[in-house]
């Protein structure tokens, strides 16, 4: 889906928060043409190097720059101009606000932002569920929601997928 994805926006630029593994990184830089380039935020050098044994494999290293820091770092450190077209937010879910934040200046016009788990297993509806990460999902999907310089759409696939643009960057993409 996510290399289908980046293919049909005709992403040149991404950036991912939250390599884990490396599998979506693999996706969206499969999805990227020869010479775009994906940028990839995360702390574990003991997970990513999992991903980068199979980004040699399939042939994607070279359009994939990984950067081990905390990614709100990583972000500030960038030119607050825009650069991506195509972001995909899967990290730390009590910073989920601060990384739109930092993303959407970042956001080239028509970019789309891509943001995982935000059913986080069916808790953001089960009023039992008050755990920290729980509470900052609701608090995020809420505030995406409401935004009106946002257009977003919630899928409930797998653990749920929302994708958000800017209201004013052309073309609707939301539901």
């Amino acid at each position: 889906f996510m290399s289908f994805f980046v293919r049909a926006l005709g992403v040149r630029e991404a950036i991912e928060i939250g390599t884990f593994t490396g599998y979506s990184a693999l996706c969206i830089a499969r999805g990227l043409p020869a010479d775009g380039h994906l940028l990839c935020c995360d702390v574990s050098e003991e997970w990513t190097a999992i991903g980068k044994r199979y980004w040699e494999k399939a042939g994607v290293a070279d359009r994939i720059e990984l950067r081990l820091a905390p990614a709100i770092e990583t972000l500030r450190s960038l030119p607050r101009k825009p650069r991506f077209d195509f972001a995909f937010l899967d990290a730390d879910k009590k910073s989920y606000d601060a990384y739109l934040d930092e993303i959407l200046p970042r956001l080239e016009p028509g970019g789309v932002i891509l943001v995982d788990n935000v059913l986080w297993g069916g808790n953001v509806i089960r009023p039992d569920s008050d755990d920290e990460s729980t509470q900052a999902i609701r608090a995020f999907n809420d505030r995406v929601a409401s935004d009106p310089t946002l257009e977003s759409v919630m899928l409930p696939v797998a653990d749920g997928l929302t994708f958000i643009r800017r209201a004013d960057s052309g073309s609707v993409v939301s539901g």
